[in-house]
């Protein structure tokens, strides 16, 4: 790794032996020019941004103290050697406390200079790499949060009002808006069935990383997440003053990611594009919207615009809801739910026309076959009958009946697992995805349908702790992470894992860690060294 260096003295021959006497290639460091004089050298350190300055004390226009507290001023991190004469040692002492490395007296021993300019070198690129390594750390932690956050968001986990932390990580969630794609592996349901598990696995991590590459020639700033098997979405930021949403540019990088793909892993995908720019905040709404879209379009379309002729048509099917509640009662093991939206759907099925009724209702036991096997709630044995039946039934008598008897399944399922274990695994769930949040008993025990004092009493039972100690510990455990791989400030650390007030947030991570915030980084940093 090469480093720069800049000389400062206002001594010509100093500067012609000082650039001479010092092996600067073999040290990996490329000097970068000279000045005369503390104002000169301060225009040289913007323009080239130095890591080693070699400074004399003594110079016209701005000294080399005067020259170092304005480089403190100015936030540079340069290293600088301080070039002193015998009579200005005193003097020499006091840059040592503005930052100064080293000091070097005159005459110059040459032979020193090289090591000292040598140790610094190495100490130089050690930083760089210990930062470059907290940098890609910190990125990546900024970038899980990000996903965590869109995915949030997606399924509707959470609400931005409460989330204050996302402004703290540089997420500009008010100004910025994304194009949004959704994804879909062309009879994925069908195909799954005959993949085995590593088949789908290869299948899935192929797409998701032909996808993420697709783009990259435009230099956009993008992520894909994948929301289930065999389906992902593709967001584009942009801030909400960029230009006005492009349809046609939006059809032309779907139609790039689906070639890319195909090309690439010899599946076929339908890519839905959102017909406008989709605010963070819209992004669950926008999300249902594409997927309805993209699955009743069937194979017919690589491309799905959501503005097609077909849009009021989805989005006006309620009984994508009732399939919807089926699923979510199901995780929460709330068979009461499941029932009611069960006999919700039948009867709005009964009003869809008999030449419409037969297609939606095939559609609807493929959606739910890909909900129950994401959520890991259909047996092997199971999905396979749906099979036999789909390929063995077309009408729409029949495939109501496939439809009832999945569900029927799916509740009894529901009844089976609404153990005290099954329930508290939920709560455990549900709080680490709500941990920063302003999260309370309350919140909890109302998802679960119970009374507060019974799931405490529950919870402390089956965690073997109680929820606010639970809780903490999720949260401390997350700063002490944070702490570690991340620059950020020890407030916006405790903001991010649910404690507005710094006082607070000091005083729990005491009462846990035995220490301070501070005084943990600082002990994490003294270790890695």
């Amino acid at each position: 790794m090469m480093i720069r260096a800049l000389i400062v003295d206002d001594e010509p021959l100093i500067v012609d032996t000082l650039s001479n006497a010092i092996p600067w290639n073999r040290h990996a460091i490329e000097l970068v020019g000279s000045a005369d004089n503390g104002v000169s050298a301060l225009e040289m350190v913007k323009e080239y941004e130095p890591d080693l300055i070699l400074c004399d004390i003594r110079m016209p226009k701005l000294d080399g103290l005067a020259f170092l507290q304005q480089l403190n001023e100015m936030g540079n991190r340069s290293s600088v050697i301080m070039l002193t004469g015998f009579a200005e040692f005193e003097y020499a002492r006091q840059a040592m406390q503005f930052g100064a490395k080293d000091l070097i007296l005159k005459p110059i021993n040459y032979i020193e200079l090289d090591q000292v300019v040598e140790r610094m070198g190495a100490q130089i690129r050690e930083h760089k790499l210990d930062d470059r390594r907290k940098r890609h750390q910190f990125n990546h932690m900024k970038h899980l949060l990000y996903e965590k956050m869109i995915t949030d968001i997606l399924f509707d986990y959470t609400k931005l009002a409460a989330q204050p932390f996302y402004s703290e990580f540089e997420f500009d969630v008010e100004g910025t808006n994304c194009v949004f794609f959704l994804a879909d592996l062309e009879r994925y349901a069908y195909n799954a069935h005959r993949w085995n598990e590593n088949e789908r696995k290869l299948h899935n991590f192929a797409v998701r990383n032909v996808l993420q590459d697709a783009l990259q020639p435009y230099r956009l700033d993008y992520s894909v997440l994948q929301t289930r098997e065999g389906e992902w979405c593709v967001l584009i930021r942009r801030p909400v003053s960029e230009k006005p949403f492009d349809m046609e540019e939006a059809v032309r990088w779907a139609e790039q990611m689906a070639q890319a793909v195909l090309d690439h892993t010899k599946l076929a995908i339908h890519i839905g594009v959102f017909p406008e720019y989709v605010p963070v905040a819209e992004l669950a709404q926008a999300y249902k919207r594409l997927q309805r879209e993209v699955q009743f379009s069937g194979e017919r379309q690589r491309v799905v615009a959501l503005g097609s002729d077909r849009q009021e048509e989805t989005a006006s099917l309620s009984f994508w809801e009732r399939v919807e509640e089926i699923v979510a009662g199901l995780k929460r093991c709330d068979t009461r739910r499941m029932r009611e939206a069960h006999r919700s759907l039948i009867h709005e099925l009964k009003s869809v026309s008999p030449l419409k009724l037969e297609k939606i209702l095939h559609f609807l036991v493929l959606h739910l076959l890909r909900e129950l096997k994401e959520i890991k709630k259909i047996g092997e044995a199971e999905e396979r009958d749906v099979w036999v039946r789909l390929e063995q039934y077309a009408s729409a008598k029949d495939l109501i009946a496939v439809l009832n008897q999945m569900i029927e399944d799916a509740v009894i399922e529901a009844g089976n697992n609404r153990s005290n274990e099954s329930l508290m695994d939920m709560a455990k769930d549900y709080i680490a995805k709500h941990a920063s949040s302003d999260l309370g008993v309350e919140e909890v025990a109302d998802y679960l349908g119970l009374s507060s004092s019974h799931f405490s009493v529950l919870f402390k039972q089956h965690v073997g702790e109680t929820f606010v100690e639970h809780l903490t510990r999720l949260r401390i455990d997350w700063a002490k992470s944070m702490l570690v791989n991340s620059g950020q400030s020890i407030s916006n650390i405790g903001k991010t894992v649910g404690y507005l007030d710094r006082r607070y947030f000091n005083k729990v991570f005491a009462k846990c860690e035995g220490v301070t915030p501070a005084e943990y980084r600082a002990r994490s940093v003294l270790r890695s060294r």
